[in-house]
């Protein structure tokens, strides 16, 4: 049985996160996840049991979301004190405090207690202090600029907190694909699959999706591109599955004869295999 919802506070509101009846505490004055985070909470490789991290986890949108695939214990490492207090309550408010722990940090300053994690994800701000106006709004001014955090902070935690072998999952911009590379490999994590989304088929990337390993061999897969949008103006099946809870993940590629194929649907001549 859930535990008792928590009264919000002024300006925020409880959303539906459309998928295991989770909802979730927000307010556009401070924050509100958008499509990067549910991408990224699909994407990532996850065990079934272990040691989860999330780290700029924000209003814990991205472990609610991670605890419908896995069994495993999820912590989320968020440096505004507000934002912590969202996450915690929504975590009540789906009476999933067995599960989820928040720990309100720095993570340039915080170390893991206890084992290493088997998996982090992280959804970093994306843009560099000196870009664009960061002085308005100081809650997304610190989710959206490097103000608490650069890439290469981001990176060295990721690879301070999981194990030898462990997988971390990014999703950030394409125009910083080079520099997460470069700092992937500084703090010995290995690129190992890279995702480009999509506004359109015919626009340019707007979001990338990479999952490396910690310690791993050198081998990167380019994945097949993800829509978000078909030529009807529509969100594209793929987006609609992932975004409203039908798929708990997006599709598995694998090789086959030099081309990745979605190990969710029959490969060419086997579709009326049994």
């Amino acid at each position: 049985m859930k535990e008792k919802e928590p009264l919000l506070l002024p300006g925020e509101r409880l959303d539906d996160l459309l998928t295991h009846e989770l909802k979730i505490i927000q307010s556009p004055e401070v924050f509100s996840f958008s499509l990067d985070a549910v991408l990224l909470a699909r994407f990532a490789g996850v065990p079934p049991r272990g040691r989860l991290l999330d780290l700029c986890t924000g209003n814990g949108v991205i472990p609610l979301l991670l605890s419908t695939r896995t069994e495993a214990s999820i912590d989320g490492v968020e440096i505004q004190p507000r934002l912590a207090d969202m996450a915690r309550r929504s975590i009540q408010l789906n009476g999933l405090n067995h599960k989820i722990n928040i720990i309100e940090n720095d993570l340039r300053e915080w170390s893991v207690e206890g084992e290493l994690y088997d998996a982090v994800t992280v959804n970093p701000p994306y843009l560099p202090v000196q870009s664009g106006d960061h002085k308005d709004n100081h809650h997304q001014a610190m989710a959206r600029h490097e103000l608490g955090c650069k890439l290469e902070d981001v990176i060295a935690a990721c690879s301070r907190a999981v194990r030898r072998g462990g997988r971390i999952s990014m999703v950030h911009r394409p125009s910083r694909l080079v520099d997460i590379i470069v700092l992937m490999r500084r703090y010995r994590i290995e690129p190992k699959r890279i995702r480009f989304v999509h506004p359109r088929q015919d626009a340019e990337a707007n979001m990338i999706l990479i999952e490396g390993t910690r310690e791993g061999r050198p081998e990167v897969r380019l994945l097949p591109p993800l829509l978000v949008y078909g030529e009807d103006g529509d969100y594209t099946s793929e987006l609609l599955a992932v975004f409203y809870g039908k798929a708990a993940e997006l599709p598995n590629f694998k090789r086959q004869n030099g081309r990745d194929h979605d190990l969710s649907k029959p490969a060419h001549g086997e579709e009326n295999k049994r």
